[in-house]
């Protein structure tokens, strides 16, 4: 009976995740076609600056019509758009983005190496302690209640409803621009070679903290809120009265509350986490900060098809993968989800 209901479960857990990877696939396949397309629907044409500063000095028109087809073809962008989609797809399967318009001739490849890790290293550490501590401080607002509760739930509130630019400058401007306690701008000295030293390491830490507690003051606002809410209504539920009434101790109570109060906060990051990454790509730009935000940014001005493609579908891939890492974790601590894929 026992070796029955566990292989029920194992088809349970199979079918779930098996959907789950089905939808992100279809997912992933609209957001590369959406890459690929919108960045080539942009007004301008890339090709043009690139090809004057290759002639400038030049007065042959001949000469300079000659050189922006020369550049034109090398570029493929004088080919059909499917023939350029298939093209990038088989590139980019290898891991060759192209080479930058903006930045010719460095190969998108290298632009984007060099800007992906400041962008893990920041965004990860900042999302995971906003959301665990927003998650905390929610359940000890709801739990101890009183002048706790009332004094910190307005700063909940502010943090939620401030958008990422506006918690960014706030911080820049009181901790930059009028206590000079940190830097304005960038990811390390502007003085400093980057290298393995001390010095630079310190420097990199500096200019780290701006940033970092930006995105998250950001994330707690929300997820607080949220945890606060639930550990609420939670509090309220029968199953704690009746628990009460048994005379189990509060400390095991909390427990069960909070873990339940949990589930639809993880709900909630699945479906908040492409929001945090944008806001925390935005935080980026105010700052400076060598990641894929300033990267992005920078490309779209220079019309920059190669590397926007590549920015968005990094960015892309990180969202769906941070997804489907929360999907799988929901399915193993919730029963529910079990149950429900089971015949």
């Amino acid at each position: 009976m026992m070796q029955r209901y566990e292989v029920k479960s194992l088809k349970g857990y199979k079918k779930y995740y098996t959907n789950k990877i089905i939808w992100y696939l279809i997912t992933f396949i609209v957001a590369i076609i959406l890459n690929f397309v919108l960045p080539r629907l942009m007004p301008g044409d890339p090709v043009a600056s690139i090809a004057a500063r290759a002639t400038e000095g030049m007065t042959d028109s001949t000469a300079i019509q000659q050189v922006y087809e020369e550049y034109t073809e090398k570029f493929g962008i004088d080919k059909p758009m499917t023939t350029q989609f298939f093209t990038f797809i088989k590139n980019a399967i290898k891991g060759d983005f192209g080479v930058s318009f903006s930045q010719y001739p460095r190969t998108v490849s290298d632009i984007v190496s060099s800007s992906v890790w400041w962008t893990v290293c920041l965004q990860l550490p900042a999302i995971t302690l906003g959301w665990l501590l927003g998650n905390i401080l929610g359940a000890v607002a709801a739990y101890r209640k009183g002048i706790y509760d009332k004094g910190i739930l307005p700063l909940f509130l502010f943090f939620s409803n401030v958008p990422a630019f506006g918690m960014a400058i706030i911080l820049l401007f009181t901790f930059a621009v009028n206590l000079k306690w940190f830097p304005t701008s960038g990811g390390y000295g502007f003085d400093l070679i980057p290298n393995f030293s001390w010095t630079f390491f310190k420097s990199i830490l500096y200019h780290y903290q701006l940033p970092f507690w930006s995105i998250v003051f950001i994330t707690i606002g929300g997820q607080a809120i949220g945890m606060r809410s639930m550990s609420i209504y939670e509090l309220n539920a029968d199953y704690v009265k009746y628990s009460r009434f048994l005379g189990i101790k509060d400390k095991k109570i909390t427990g069960y509350v909070f873990r339940n109060a949990m589930l639809p906060q993880i709900t909630g990051l699945a479906m908040s986490i492409g929001t945090m990454i944008g806001g925390a790509l935005v935080a980026e730009i105010i700052f400076s900060y060598p990641g894929l935000g300033t990267t992005i940014l920078s490309a779209i001005k220079g019309r920059d098809y190669p590397l926007i493609s590549a920015c968005t579908l990094i960015i892309t891939i990180m969202v769906l993968l941070a997804n489907l890492f929360v999907e799988i974790l929901y399915g193993v601590i919730d029963p529910r989800i079990k149950a429900s894929q089971q015949d």
